[in-house]
């Protein structure tokens, strides 16, 4: 376990955060596999196919994925204020909910799949194997539910480290199951897609292994194995919004998806391979993130408003850095990146991702700033407000798309990460100002009145 309530806040933060990238690198890692193979030994029609989907992966996925995390947050907040029987019965309920999700969640998206790609646009020539590939996916919801749950558990306690080895564990037996499936079994993008749920499933299972071995902390007892109605409901107004934001920011990049298929399967294939690269570019911002929202939960669940504020501020200043840097990657090596999954003979794929890189490369700084103020405003327990913030990064894809996409194409495509940051920047920064000095007025109320206040904002 990592108490975070104690020491130096950049320290602690970046202590977490380090395991959590290198897992979340790995996670990448075996994405990028998946997609290389695919790309390599299927050729870019299959590799289109896989990527034809990412969109809507994000929205329903992200949503699960959201909800759970946010179910986290008021377990982190518990575990700081040393809350542990009722940190426990949260835990408990989260479990119920989660298991409500996936039976929903999975059977929904198995059904209803075909209307999906659809509504995607995916053109002929990739659907079936688009088709194979998300219908699989879908039925590994609740492998992913169950990892991301029992990992953000354990992150709550402060447990990096535990995701990252199990991440690598994943990784492997992904890039293994992957060549056995596609080369070997010659299963094509449906084997793909069998290697990640797999590896997925491998992944919860062993979080749920070690919780259970190490953290006695985390047993529930039999009193507190109780469906409990204000819990649930507490639960549900942490972990929805936050889910609700993944997906609805999932959304506009459905509508972008949807634009850049029925521009052809080239331009598929482009934004595949730079939405790749960028995904992995984020890394060390979703890492930092994860570190910034378990610091803030457990000093906001302690009481200290002061080592929340120093957290945010040099987190801020350090993802803006980051955001730079990388920017400036993207822009001067975006082309060089892109031969990972392609060869260098698909020369228009290359030329069109290399410009979607260099065009979203300018705005990584502001992309470092959203970042932060998001998560620290989910973190003291306002995901509602982050919603908006979902809400603005969606208009502003779907703006792009409904107004410049018919006439400049592509070319207005490469612009619309930019415009979503933008618009989601001008709303959650002044929110977040506003909520820290909410948080520091509301804690500088007597403990006794701070604790019951802190509990009923879920």
């Amino acid at each position: 376990m990592n108490d975070m309530t104690k020491g130096n806040p950049l320290r602690l933060i970046l202590r977490f955060a380090v395991p959590l990238l290198l897992g979340n690198l790995l996670q990448q890692f075996y994405n990028i596999a998946d997609a290389a193979i695919v790309g390599r030994f299927l050729g870019p029609d299959a590799l289109a196919a896989v990527g034809s989907t990412g969109s809507v992966q994000f929205v329903i996925l992200g949503f699960c994925i959201g909800t759970c995390t946010g179910f986290c947050v008021p377990i982190t907040q518990r575990f700081g204020g040393k809350q542990y029987p009722e940190m426990r019965s949260l835990l408990f309920n989260s479990i119920l909910l989660t298991g409500l999700i996936a039976l929903i969640a999975t059977s929904s998206c198995v059904l209803l799949c075909k209307g999906i790609l659809r509504i995607l646009s995916v053109p002929e020539n990739i659907w079936a194997n688009a088709y194979i590939y998300i219908l699989i996916i879908f039925a590994g919801i609740p492998f992913s539910l169950l990892y991301n749950l029992a990992a953000g558990i354990l992150r709550s306690v402060g447990d990096s480290r535990t995701p990252f080895l199990v991440l690598a564990v994943s990784t492997v037996s992904n890039i293994v199951l992957d060549l056995a499936c596609v080369m070997v079994l010659h299963m094509g993008c449906a084997g793909a897609a069998l290697a990640t749920i797999m590896s997925q499933a491998l992944s919860g299972f062993l979080c749920t292994w070690v919780i259970i071995r190490k953290y006695e902390i985390l047993h529930i007892r039999p009193e507190e194995r109780k469906a409990n109605r204000r819990r649930i409901r507490h639960l549900l107004l942490t972990g929805v919004p936050m889910g609700l934001q993944f997906s609805i920011t999932g959304i506009g990049g459905m509508v972008l998806q949807s634009a850049t298929n029925s521009l052809g399967s080239l331009y598929a294939s482009a934004r595949t391979v730079a939405g790749r690269i960028n995904m992995l570019a984020m890394c060390p911002l979703d890492s930092l993130s994860s570190g910034v929202a378990t610091y803030c939960s457990q000093n906001y669940g302690a009481g200290d408003y002061a080592r929340v504020r120093e957290g945010v501020k040099i987190s801020t200043i350090a993802a803006m850095i980051y955001g730079a840097l990388t920017g400036a990657v993207l822009i001067l090596f975006g082309r060089g990146a892109c031969l990972i999954f392609l060869s260098a003979k698909e020369g228009q794929i290359l030329d069109a991702a290399q410009l979607l890189l260099r065009r979203t490369g300018y705005f990584y700084v502001i992309l470092g700033l959203l970042d932060i103020a998001r998560i620290t405003v989910q973190a003291l327990g306002r995901s509602g407000r982050a919603v908006i913030a979902g809400v603005m990064e969606m208009v502003g894809r779907a703006g792009v798309v409904l107004l410049f996409v018919p006439k400049f194409g592509f070319d207005a495509i490469t612009f619309a990460d930019a415009a979503a940051w933008i618009l989601a920047d001008l709303y959650i920064v002044p929110v977040c100002l506003m909520l820290l000095r909410r948080v520091k007025r509301d804690l500088s109320i007597p403990r006794r009145t701070a604790g019951k206040s802190a509990r009923q904002d879920y």
